[in-house]
């Protein structure tokens, strides 16, 4: 190695700090050719000067000065966040190897003793400045991985938002046509019993209007009156007034279904990611089930064994997507006639929730790869194969796991297991919230 290549570019800063002016003028001599020298003739006037702009890149500290020694000195450097990394060589007159002990063990990065040797000064400085402006840009390095981390974990995060998202519509593409039904079918009756509401009122109208003729008649009273009772007969009152009850209450009832249903899509098909909160995961099935309920009702018998559960901290729209995907994959997996049974349960600090179907079943060997992204057995157009993979995702997300029992020709059953209260979501964005 070259002894006389001490330059270091761009050029470093080196403040020397000693009560003893030669020592100061000497050692700015030696380093004034290759460097930028500061002087600091006490203790706090190189703290002074340590703090300012620009920051020194090494500094080369007395330890006997009066007031503040060279300890001290380097135990405030320490302390400060501006001047805890600056490297410090101790040049002193103590030269014991317990002085150079005490020195190295408060935090200096070297220890020369008086008197010094020229050449040794130099690349002993050149040495750690070299060492410095490596870690300086190790750290500046580790800063921009940490920061493209950072970023690429932002995106892979909205990435995983969108697909997500996208899989939520996808699960609701596939339901249109049942929910679609589901829908038409209260709105057609509501719409047909307005019709009949119509022409009931009309004929309720006219009766009226035939009892306010009578305020104009004199003695035929009578008359108008059994022709009155004649006009009831003929217009059935009496059923029209029955009619009319049971027509307005299965209306409200449509009306109500369809409401049960659009409120129950918005829920579902909801893209907020941070909305922790408590939530009974019962109401979620019934919810959910209301979805599916035209992809299930019609060749499924649907068995509700719902245990007592306590509520469970999650984000209900994510929880209601795995049910969904389940619910659907059950009906699926039913050719003709079956039954679908859900149980529910807790066992210690989590609660589960099982869905079994009396289908078709999953092979040994297609069993360890159902989670597996774009991984389906269902025939070309009829999956996404990601339903599976992200009901995987979310659970695990909020701390839980699924579990799958099946026998070709018997059945599957999924069990969903999820904490009551979950340590955290993988993001560590989930609010630490106790139940009230």
């Amino acid at each position: 190695m070259d002894m006389n290549k001490t330059e270091v570019s761009p050029r470093a800063g080196i403040l020397i700090v000693d009560d003893d002016i030669s020592n100061l003028a000497a050692l700015g001599r030696l380093l004034r050719p290759h460097y930028d020298v500061f002087a600091a003739p006490s203790g706090e006037r190189a703290l002074q000067i340590a703090t300012g702009t620009p920051l020194p890149n090494l500094i080369l500290l007395d330890v006997m000065m009066p007031g503040m020694d060279g300890y001290e000195v380097l135990n405030r450097l320490r302390d400060s966040p501006v001047t805890c990394d600056i490297p410090v060589i101790f040049v002193s007159g103590l030269d014991t190897a317990e002085d150079e002990e005490k020195g190295l063990e408060l935090g200096a990065v070297d220890y020369i003793a008086k008197p010094y040797r020229p050449a040794i000064v130099l690349a002993r400085v050149r040495t750690q400045l070299e060492l410095k402006r490596a870690r300086d840009g190790l750290a500046n390095q580790n800063a921009h991985l940490e920061s493209e981390i950072v970023k690429r974990i932002q995106e892979s995060q909205q990435v995983q938002l969108q697909l997500l998202q996208s899989e939520k519509l996808a699960a609701i593409g596939q339901l249109t046509a049942g929910i679609v039904h589901e829908i038409n079918t209260p709105v057609a009756y509501v719409s047909s019993n307005l019709s009949a509401l119509d022409s009931y009122l009309r004929d309720i109208f006219e009766l009226l209007d035939a009892y306010e003729g009578l305020e104009g008649v004199g003695g035929s009273v009578g008359v108008e009156l059994a022709k009155i009772q004649e006009f009831k007969q003929q217009k059935e009152i009496d059923f029209l007034r029955d009619d009319i009850d049971q027509l307005l209450t299965q209306s409200r009832q449509g009306l109500t279904r369809v409401a049960k249903i659009v409120s129950d899509l918005k829920n579902f098909s909801r893209t907020g990611t941070s909305d922790w909160l408590w939530a009974n995961l019962h109401n979620e099935l019934d919810s959910t089930l209301n979805i599916v309920g035209n992809e299930i009702k019609y060749h499924c018998t649907v068995h509700k064994n719902y245990g007592d559960i306590p509520e469970v901290y999650c984000i209900a729209s994510q929880i209601n997507q795995v049910l969904l995907n389940l619910l659907v994959n059950a009906a699926q997996a039913i050719p003709e006639k079956g039954d679908i049974s859900i149980r529910s349960g807790q066992a210690g600090e989590e609660v589960f929730i099982a869905i079994s179907d009396t289908g078709t079943g999953i092979s040994a060997e297609t069993l360890p790869r159902l989670f597996e992204p774009f991984f389906t057995t269902k025939p070309v157009g009829k999956g996404t194969g990601l339903g599976l993979s992200i009901a995987y995702g979310i659970v695990q997300k909020h701390s839980g796991r699924i579990e799958v029992e099946s026998a070709m020709g018997k059945g599957t059953t999924f069990t969903v297991w999820l904490p009551v209260h979950p340590p955290g979501d993988v993001d560590g964005n989930r609010p630490q919230v106790p139940k009230d």
